[in-house]
């Protein structure tokens, strides 16, 4: 099980980017070692987790688009390893200007060979937070080329509120890529090399392509709050079951401290690595 303790550094402009832009794109997070195992343990696990059978043609939008589970961390220790990762969590602290973070919840994104596209939104549509601090690591476990669906960006979309009532669905892909080029934002489309690690905020719009490749194109993602992030009234049934599945017993106003929401970087080395309970 590999054990990355080292860190990455974060320059003024990388923090600038981000800031201005809501995404940045950071080679060499990895090494192709590295990558090769957590594809290896992921791979594992999903396949372990997975309960959809259902052919690709007979799904919707949302279906074709990926395999989506869920706090995988919480099912296996070699997991838990990439998703703790020190790297990875003090990458997400410094881009977002915290002082720490906590866990929100992991995400593996498995978009089968001949999946569809993944529709424009922002993920921040289904969160609870009471506010904008929030960043998600998208960790592809394989090179990515554009035939294989990478993460698309619409650069500087974050400060477009227009969109932000929408589920991810035809509906978003439709009218939120048309609002986004309305507004001319950038429309950033590029391929991933092996190692390397995408960051956005939780109200930039993005989506991805089509899978068409003979591949699964395989992705963990790991979404970070703001070690102080409070929970707020829900807005939308997602909300409401965001708050029930990953805050359990967090209450409205208060600071969201969870046993499924450890701080993960920050000034409480205590708090770094809770024990599985099975």
């Amino acid at each position: 099980m590999l054990h990355s303790r080292s860190t990455y550094t974060i320059s003024d402009q990388h923090k600038s980017f981000y800031q201005k832009n809501g995404f940045i794109k950071l080679k060499e997070v990895f090494n192709k070692e590295e990558v090769a195992e957590y594809n290896r343990i992921i791979s594992k696990c999903v396949m372990k987790m997975k309960k959809e059978d259902t052919p690709l043609e007979e799904r919707d939008t949302y279906g074709r688009a990926f395999l989506q589970l869920f706090n995988l961390w919480t099912e296996d220790e070699e997991v838990k390893s990439l998703v703790f990762n020190q790297k990875l969590a003090q990458i997400a602290t410094e881009l977002m200007g915290a002082k720490g973070v906590r866990m929100y919840h992991d995400q593996a994104l498995f978009k089968e060979a001949g999946g569809g596209i993944t529709p424009w939104h922002a993920d921040q549509y289904y969160w609870p937070l009471s506010s904008d601090k929030t960043i998600t690591a998208w960790i592809p476990l394989q090179e990515t080329p554009l035939e294989m669906g990478p993460l698309e960006f619409s650069a500087a979309s974050q400060h477009l509120i227009s969109g932000r009532n929408l589920s991810i669905s035809d509906q978003s892909e439709e009218e939120i890529g048309a609002k986004v080029r309305l507004n001319n934002f950038q429309h950033v489309i590029e391929p991933f090399e092996a190692g390397e690690v995408s960051f956005h905020c939780g109200w930039v719009f993005h989506r991805a392509g089509s899978n068409r490749t003979n591949q699964t194109r395989k992705v963990m993602t790991i979404i970070y709050m703001d070690e102080n992030m409070r929970l707020k009234t829900p807005e939308n049934s997602g909300q409401q079951n965001d708050w029930e599945t990953w805050c359990p017993g967090a209450k409205v106003g208060e600071v969201i401290d969870s046993h499924l929401n450890p701080i993960l970087y920050g000034e409480k080395p205590d708090r770094y690595i809770p024990t599985l309970s099975k």
